[in-house]
């Protein structure tokens, strides 16, 4: 059962996926991407049966005919954080002048290129009266986990949902954005509607949905529904 997913529940989908697998008798077969890059590929006409998501995205391809609006479950949300590399001091960004403050410290800042993270973080800017000041310093990093960029030390701060920050070994989390400037990400899922195998599909989603799967959501940096 082919499933495209965001990269925001990969830990959760790791955890589950052999129970599920054993219990269903159906092999996940599972291809990570931003939400937006996975909406490109569905429009697209790839194949697939569950799609894991922002609530947005989902909502998009339901009114596109590709994903059966009955089935649509939010799982869970997720907010905006900022990463540095592991035993670096971290800034303070606990307020809205701090973490500006902060911003216009660092010498490098990468933000996720097609995630609504780093969309976002590009008009926060523009917002913040810092586009400018920060242009030569704002790295588009690759499809995935940006912070992978700060333990390897090719950046010093990575932007990006708190959720996609946590996982991230070699990257320490400072702390989500200030209250003002939080941007919170619901995540949902749903089946295609060119799925022929609906059944394990349905089962899934379940497991997604269900009071374990909120356990692990929450400790991957979800606020699970």
């Amino acid at each position: 059962m082919k499933v495209l997913s965001s990269h925001a529940v990969m830990e959760v989908l790791n955890a589950l996926g052999p129970a599920f697998e054993r219990e269903s008798g159906v092999k996940l077969s599972v291809s990570y991407d931003p939400a937006n890059v996975l909406k490109r590929r569905i429009d697209d006409g790839e194949a697939f049966d569950v799609a894991i998501a922002t609530r947005a995205v989902l909502d998009a391809l339901v009114v596109s005919g590709k994903i059966l609006a009955h089935t649509r479950v939010d799982l869970g949300r997720s907010g905006l954080g900022v990463s540095v590399r592991k035993g670096m001091a971290k800034p303070n960004i606990a307020t809205v002048e701090s973490f500006k403050t902060a911003l216009l410290a660092a010498k490098s800042i990468v933000r996720s290129r097609d995630g609504a993270s780093g969309i976002y973080f590009a008009k926060l800017l523009d917002k913040l009266g810092l586009a400018e000041a920060l242009r030569d310093r704002i790295v588009l990093g690759p499809s995935g986990r940006v912070a992978a960029l700060v333990a390897n030390g090719e950046t010093e701060l990575a932007v990006q949902q708190i959720s996609e920050l946590l996982p991230v070994e070699g990257a320490d989390f400072v702390g989500p954005f200030p209250r003002e400037l939080q941007l919170y990400s619901m995540f949902s899922a749903g089946i295609g509607s060119g799925c022929k195998q609906r059944a394990p599909a349905k089962q899934l989603l379940s497991a997604l949905a269900s009071p374990a799967a909120a356990v692990l959501f929450k400790a991957s940096g979800l606020e699970p529904v």
